[in-house]
């Protein structure tokens, strides 16, 4: 095909059009703007309700109480800060994954992003290109164009002169030229508001527990401050003020103000360390899809193995010879313009031959694991797996299953009498030759598959290859298990069959694109959260439907664009040190999360239990203060950065609650006990307000010390500062926080109180799992 024929615009009509506005801008920028990022951070529901509540004890003139502003305002500094930095480096990565096209310009070649593209470009699209803009076919060479993230069919469709190509799906077989129709908002996929051309968002348990958690509490949150007012009111008929203070406690201390910052700053935090670990994330929910992974799907080729092959050996055939041979594979291997890793290693073994005319084609495609050319005044000729060319029963395949079963990759050069290109179909083949390939293994394939193992991931190999071959491959790269494999081609089309199938086969060999779909949903169905790496087009469909989807930078545009995480460095080895960043991010939000929820549980309880006795709030803002910011703040931050937990098997909501609950039970009960003592002692309010509030300080400690059980050093050293430090600040600051001197005589039974609540804490965490375990087992 001459590519000269297609002159391109000139510098000068690009131009034109790009003032003119016919641009095709993209609106997929992985990275969020300034503005944003300050919004999000700013305009929260919960920071509105703050400033709200703010605004209200401005009103009654007791200003001290507004300190609980103060941890509003930081954790919005911090969080834009540090989202400020991540994006400065998302920034300068995103240009790996930005999808690039081969334009003519001037009548010269070059490559540009799809987002510089102009209205009548000649764009040339290959195999694994993703079209970026809607264009109309000017000449195939066997085009076939998945439109499955548009359409939901995943059968390939050839394109012809004057078809139609539409962005968003991309090119499994052949190339074309093609000219630029619309661009930008034109686009048909944009039209359709990018209706099937997003993945799937990948998932996250511990996001949507934590947003049930907040729609619960967005809800509750006014009605129950509405009815702790009204009691509040009773409570204090004469002083107006102090019943605003004791309702905007009881509301202040039902906001888990850090907790929804806790999340997203250890997600930015953790994008910007996976970034300097080469992983551009490209969902920030990937993270914990990543962490939570059990089973991790891959391909053979660009993990396991190097993705670089080498012709081994060429074996004829009788009666053929190897000139014959070579003369034919020096056709096969410079024909076609859809070049992949088998093809350069044919490229490099064979030499192009001189004034061959090849009249007709049909380019390879992992549907047909072949491609096909006819000679003129030679004959047709097909190269391919030698399991779909040939009879069960033929000779020849007993001899590719012995190299195959050492490791190599086999293909048939064969002769067929027939070449449909239409209908993309071949005749009868005879055999010529079996080119044997091989391809290396990573030197650090053994220890990254020995990672996984210990780390419980399974691994499952989805290969297109030979079973026996990825199978051996697989076996000498240390993978469990790798004996276990089975042809793709015998699997049953019952997703019930198949669900069996998967959980006890761990290679799968010769699996077509919409197979790995299947494979990934059967293993989701038997409740697996799916991991699955892969770099070509074969690997989109099972990219873009797994919990997470990683692609490597070396790959095809429509891999990275489908996958939730790319490997810049396009190393599976890579791997290990990102899924334990990743699991160190969820792990430390899992434990500290219980402290945030531990406050909002016994708050909102104790609102409601006051509000029922039309009894004085046991807390004021200022009060709650130095609890949230010593007693769950700081410990919270500091823990996260520590980076040593293990990641919980229960699941986020579970495993907080099993923590959180038993702990606001305890405060919830000896909140009561000192107001039944109160009443019994005859305590003045002063009184009251102090055995409230230190009683309420050392739980909110001894939460701390539970969170971080296991102890060890770090640990035993933060939660004894901070408590030290919170006593301190009480001793010298005791009128400040309108509580009597921690020396008074009156003080004597906090002590036994206090020590009291350690043993009622273990109780209640025992009696709690005992009742998880009893509702497991029913």
């Amino acid at each position: 095909m001459d590519d000269m024929k297609y002159m391109g615009l000139t510098y000068q009509q690009v131009e034109e059009r790009k003032q003119r506005g016919l641009i095709n801008i993209s609106h997929d920028n992985i990275s969020k703007t300034k503005k944003q990022i300050v919004l999000e951070h700013t305009l929260t529901y919960f920071n509105c309700l703050n400033v709200f509540l703010a605004a209200i004890i401005i009103s009654t003139g007791r200003w001290t109480n507004l300190t609980f502003m103060v941890v509003i305002f930081i954790n919005a500094f911090i969080g834009i800060y540090q989202e400020f930095k991540v994006k400065k480096i998302i920034d300068q990565l995103t240009v790996v994954t930005v999808k690039k096209v081969k334009v003519i310009r001037n009548q010269e070649e070059i490559i540009i992003p799809t987002e510089e593209l102009v209205l009548d470009d000649i764009v040339f699209l290959e195999m694994g290109n993703q079209i970026g803009s809607d264009c109309i076919v000017l000449s195939s060479q066997g085009m076939e164009v998945n439109e499955a993230m548009l359409t939901g069919e995943s059968e390939p469709v050839k394109k012809y002169k004057d078809d139609e190509l539409l962005s968003g799906s991309f090119v499994v077989a052949g190339s074309a030229y093609a000219k630029v129709i619309r661009v930008g908002n034109d686009n048909y996929s944009t039209k359709l508001v990018h209706k099937a051309k997003n993945k799937n968002k990948a998932s996250s348990e511990m996001k949507d527990s934590i947003e049930k958690v907040i729609k619960v509490l967005s809800v509750v949150i006014i009605p129950v401050g509405i009815v702790l007012f009204f009691s509040q009111r009773s409570a204090f008929p004469n002083d107006l003020a102090s019943a605003i203070v004791k309702t905007v406690a009881g509301v202040v201390g039902m906001i888990p103000e850090g907790l929804v910052l806790l999340t997203s700053l250890s997600f930015i935090i953790g994008v910007g360390k996976l970034a300097r670990k080469k992983a551009l994330i490209q969902e920030m929910e990937a993270i914990e899809a990543l962490a939570r992974v059990d089973v991790l799907c891959l391909d053979k080729t660009g993990t396991i193995t190097t993705g670089e092959l080498k012709v081994e050996e060429v074996i004829p055939v009788e009666p053929y010879r190897l000139k014959e041979i070579e003369y034919i594979m020096g056709v096969m291997a410079h024909e076609f313009d859809d070049v992949n890793a088998t093809q350069l290693a044919l490229q490099d073994y064979f030499f192009k031959q001189d004034n061959v005319i090849v009249n007709k084609r049909i380019p390879f495609s992992s549907q047909r694991k072949m491609r096909a050319l006819s000679i003129q005044g030679n004959g047709n000729y097909v190269l391919g797996a030698p399991e779909f060319l040939l009879p069960s029963d033929h000779v020849v395949l007993n001899q590719a299953d012995e190299y195959a079963q050492k490791g190599f990759r086999v293909l048939l050069l064969g002769k067929t009498d027939l070449i449909d290109e239409q209908e993309s179909k071949i005749g009868q083949v005879k055999p010529i030759a079996l080119i044997i390939i091989y391809d290396c293994i990573r030197p650090e394939a053994k220890e990254t598959l020995h990672f996984f193992e210990n780390a419980n991931v399974d691994i499952r190999i989805l290969s297109g290859d030979n079973p026996a071959t990825v199978s051996r491959v697989a076996q000498l790269a240390g993978l469990k298990n790798g004996h276990l494999y089975i042809d793709a081609s015998t699997l049953p089309e019952d997703d019930m069959e198949l669900e069996n199938i998967v959980a006890h086969y761990h290679v799968f060999g010769r699996v077509k694109p919409e197979q790995k779909q299947r494979i990934i949903k059967a293993l989701q169905v038997n409740e697996h959260v799916v991991g699955m790496v892969g770099d070509g087009v074969n690997d989109v469909l099972a990219l873009k439907d797994a919990d997470c989807g990683i692609a490597m930078a070396a790959g095809s545009d429509a891999a990275k664009q489908a996958a939730h995480i790319v490997l810049l460095d396009s190393s599976f080895a890579s791997m290990v040190d990102i899924v334990k960043e990743g699991r160190a991010i969820i792990a430390d939000i899992e434990r500290v999360s219980s402290l945030y929820l531990t406050k909002t549980i016994y708050s909102t309880v104790l609102a409601l239990i006051f509000a029922v006795l039309r009894m004085s709030y046991p807390f004021t803002p200022l009060q709650l203060s130095l609890i949230s910011g010593l007693a769950i703040g700081l410990p919270s931050f500091l823990l996260t950065l520590e980076r040593s937990s293990s990641l919980s098997s229960q699941g986020f909501l579970k495993h907080v609650i099993s923590t959180a609950l038993p702990c606001a039970l305890t405060m919830i009960i000896y909140m009561l006990a000192i107001t039944w003592i109160g009443k019994e002692f005859h305590f003045d309010t002063k009184m009251l307000s102090t055995y409230y509030y230190l009683v309420a300080g050392f739980i909110s400690f001894l939460v701390v010390f539970v969170v971080c059980l296991p102890w060890n050093r770090i640990r035993v050293i933060v939660t004894s500062t901070i408590t030290v430090v919170f006593y301190l600040i009480l001793m010298i600051m005791h009128d400040f926080f309108e509580i009597y001197s921690l020396f008074s005589k009156s003080l004597i039974f906090i002590i036994p109180i206090c020590l009291s609540s350690i043993f009622v804490l273990l109780i209640l965490k025992k009696a709690i799992v005992l009742l998880y375990q009893h509702f497991e087992c029913h």
